[in-house]
């Protein structure tokens, strides 16, 4: 709702202004979302009357202009606007004005003939993007006058962005009833006397639909001047309003639906035959709408029709051909009430929307639909002239509007206000609502532009938005706390994302509910948990992986040209499962998932560029379980390279899995490299072992290589933990440092070489139980794993 505050001001002038009026309509519930000035600043420009114009001496396109401006002094100004002419009242720029960006008048000469100020057009003054040429005053513009007191140009713009329940503020009368109850400044509601009746000619009503069309009002007005000028107060109000001047009688029916709130429609009557009725549309009914759109109506579309054919949509917008044009000598005047039910929707259905239909369908007041048509018709009289006839009616069952019990002590329960009976007593009174007291409670009939007053709770709101929300005391809650254990043996999930982002990653936070291509593709799950009504289509499943979610950040930020991406995520995953789970038949754990893309390290000078590998991550993954030591066993996953991804495991209990984005995937998802990943169950991540004592030895130690030929399917491993339970006590690290194939090594064999580490903590290790020690690893490979030694 957007509308000048001068003319709101014409109803209610409260004391405040600026901020504070703002400020005031927005802590009532009627949020300000914009407000801006008419104009911007400028000085020193009047009211000119161009006396004479004389084509200038030295120039074709210029004009020397003889301005009186009120001063007694006529100036001679040079112009070149090609609407320049004697008679004519125009703005006037005086030596020493400042126009908007900073433009300075003064008295200069322009090609030899002195000129003595500026004649400005709208864009000129910043009131206007465009312009034709100069701005024209009325005729009867006080010669002399400030242009900024004439035009109001100190006026500022409102903008409520309204909620949909307050239909009633849709209009300047709404709006001011609104203010004069937050501030006791009286209201000057518009008196609206009925229009002399001078002509029989009367247009018959029909209700064919009356549950969606219980009042229709019309009356004819013959003898109008369709040509007539709309009066340039109107066209102002309306153009501030967000409304563009059209003709006079359009301009009046889109000026009484911004002043009191309801739409209004004018027929040329000429063009309608027989009787006007409101009824649903029949099957394939066509018509053809102002904006020239043609539809074909649903048969849930009230219609406003004549007997021959259908001449609106009743509500939303007029048909072209009953439309008034500037021809139009005999106009039928509509005035209605239209169920919200009966529109809402409509226009969405079509692809367009009206000012109109904006209202009905979030309620009007269907007590002040005769005077919205008495006060339309007293404007065209006015303005277009013509002799009015006698108000065609026809009523139904109006909406019912139930009293409301309100109990002043669930009021200061609710609200936590000791606020007294007459306290809320004052204001229902300030608000307008009617009410008579039953006992202690108050019983309060809703008027009929409030149709969002149906429980208590919607006047407990009432009261408490008058009274003020800033005035609701806030005390600090009091209670008994206590901290929570965090015993050792667990790490709190803050610990486990600090660690991932110390190791580069970057969390995001992503929708729990996904594609459901993301399920089928990444964790090959053909029976996902769908939603019964989704935010958007395509986001219809709930996800069991927070893998969709990753790679398809991965794939925005490479649209965006960044070629290194790190990235985890924590969160729930949703299965199938009515064994466990706090709700009956889902199992929701917690999950942590990470993945990296692009280079392994930042571009560099101090290393070569390579691309990440399951190395890099399998290594952030290791750091992250720390101390928990993780084994990793070959395995198959959806959503991973068959050859390069691994089941984890700690403590023997598989807990999730690493490994290359499958080819299949990154082909599907257009990434030019594969991301390397891993996802793994949160809670064994929590874990943590108590730190023990163990004695640090001060003995010396002593290493020896041992080089082994093994059939060249053995896979490290296995064999690596048979050594670490059969090695002696004296070895304390055996491990990997070289794999050999090739000139030397017996074809379907291996060389591996460990590097074996022993030391005693009481005492310095003897020759002898070194070969002791490495001749007991030897008999052991030989024996467990047929492993020979290479020589």
């Amino acid at each position: 709702m957007k509308f000048s505050e001068s003319w709101l001001r014409s109803f209610v002038d409260p004391v405040c202004s600026g901020r504070d009026f703002s400020h005031l309509l927005t802590m009532a519930g009627l949020e300000v979302e914009e407000e801006q000035a008419v104009a911007p600043a400028f000085s020193k420009v009047v009211v000119g009357h161009v006396l004479a114009v004389d084509k200038h001496p030295d120039a074709d396109r210029l004009r020397v202009c003889r301005v009186d401006v009120g001063s007694g002094e006529t100036l001679m100004i040079v112009c070149g606007a090609p609407n320049a002419e004697a008679g004519i009242k125009v703005p006037c720029a005086l030596p020493g004005a400042e126009l908007p960006g900073g433009f300075k008048i003064k008295v200069s000469k322009v090609r030899g003939v002195e000129s003595f100020g500026m004649l400005c057009s709208a864009r000129e003054l910043g009131i206007a993007e465009d312009s034709d040429g100069l701005l024209l005053l009325t005729a009867d513009a006080p010669v002399g006058e400030d242009i900024r007191r004439h035009l109001d140009l100190d006026d500022r713009l409102l903008t409520l962005k309204l909620t949909p329940n307050r239909a009633d503020c849709l209009s300047l009368e709404g709006v001011a009833r609104e203010v004069a109850a937050l501030t006791g400044t009286p209201a000057r509601l518009l008196d609206v006397e009925d229009a002399a009746v001078t002509i029989s000619t009367q247009r018959a009503v029909v209700l064919d639909a009356p549950e969606a069309c219980p009042r229709y009002c019309g009356r004819v007005i013959a003898g109008v001047d369709a040509r007539a000028t709309t009066p340039a107060w109107m066209q102002r109000r309306l153009a501030r309003s967000g409304i563009r001047p059209i003709s006079a009688l359009v301009d009046i029916t889109n000026y009484v639906m911004l002043e009191v709130g309801q739409p209004l429609h004018a027929f040329d009557n000429s063009r309608l035959e027989g009787a006007v009725h409101a009824r649903m549309a029949r099957p394939a009914e066509k018509i053809t709408l102002l904006n020239e759109q043609t539809v074909e109506v649903q048969t849930d579309v009230l219609l406003i029709t004549d007997d021959q054919r259908p001449v609106a949509m009743a509500g939303i917008m007029g048909d072209e051909a009953s439309g008034i044009t500037l021809a139009t000598t005999e106009v039928f005047l509509e005035s209605a009430f239209f169920e919200p039910k009966a529109i809402a929707g409509r226009t969405r259905r079509y692809g367009f929307v009206s000012d109109a239909s904006h209202r009905f369908e979030r309620g009007v007041d269907f007590g002040g639909t005769r005077r919205a048509l008495e006060r339309a018709t007293r404007l065209v009289l006015d303005i277009c002239g013509g002799r009015a006839g006698p108000v065609s009616e026809a009523l139904a069952n109006l909406p019912e509007r139930r009293p409301v019990r309100v109990r002043p002590a669930r009021v200061s329960r609710i609200l936590g206000l000791p606020l007294t009976a007459e306290r809320i007593s004052e204001l229902f009174i300030r608000l307008g609502l009617p009410f008579f007291r039953e006992g202690e409670d108050f019983i309060v009939t809703p008027p009929s532009f409030r149709f969002d007053i149906e429980i208590e709770e919607d006047l407990i709101e009432e009261i408490v938005r008058l009274h003020g929300y800033e005035n609701v005391p806030s005390p600090a809650p009091q209670a008994v706390l206590s901290m929570l254990p965090q015993t050792e043996e667990t790490r709190p999930v803050s610990r486990i994302r600090h660690l991932l982002a110390e190791c580069d990653y970057q969390e995001v936070i992503n929708f729990a509910f996904v594609e459901e291509a993301w399920e089928a593709d990444f964790a090959g799950n053909e029976r996902p948990i769908r939603l019964a009504n989704p935010i958007a289509s395509q986001l219809s499943v709930m996800r069991s992986t927070l893998i969709g979610g990753l790679v398809a950040n991965v794939a925005s930020n490479l649209r965006r040209k960044q070629n290194r991406i790190r990235l985890f995520e924590t969160g729930r995953c949703f299965f199938r499962d009515a064994q466990s789970g706090p709700v009956a038949g889902f199992h929701q754990p917690w999950k942590v998932t990470a993945l990296a893309y692009g280079t392994a390290l930042p571009e560099q000078w101090g290393c070569s560029a390579r691309h990440v590998d399951f190395f890099d991550v399998k290594g952030d993954l290791e750091r992250l379980l720390l101390p928990l030591a993780a084994t990793f066993l070959k395995a198959v996953h959806p959503a991973l390279h068959p050859g390069r991804s691994a089941r984890v495991l700690v403590a023997g209990k598989a807990i999730g899995f690493v490994g290359e984005l499958h080819p299949q995937w990154q082909q599907k998802y257009e990434l030019p490299l594969a991301p390397v990943l891993f996802e793994l169950d949160l809670d064994p991540v929590t874990m943590a072992r108590l730190p023990h004592y163990t004695e640090v030895s001060r003995q010396p130690t002593v290493i020896r290589d041992l080089a082994i030929v093994v059939d060249h399917s053995l896979e490290l491993k296995p064999l690596l933990e048979a050594l670490a339970a059969h090695c002696p006590t004296i070895v304390r690290d055996i491990r990997l440092f070289d794999v050999y194939v090739g000139h030397g090594v017996e074809v379907g064999k291996k060389s591996l070489a460990f590097r074996i580490v022993m030391q005693d903590t009481q005492k310095t290790l003897l020759e002898a139980e070194v070969d002791a020690a490495m001749q007991q690893l030897v008999v052991y490979l030989q024996q467990a794993f047929a492993a020979k030694l290479r020589v």
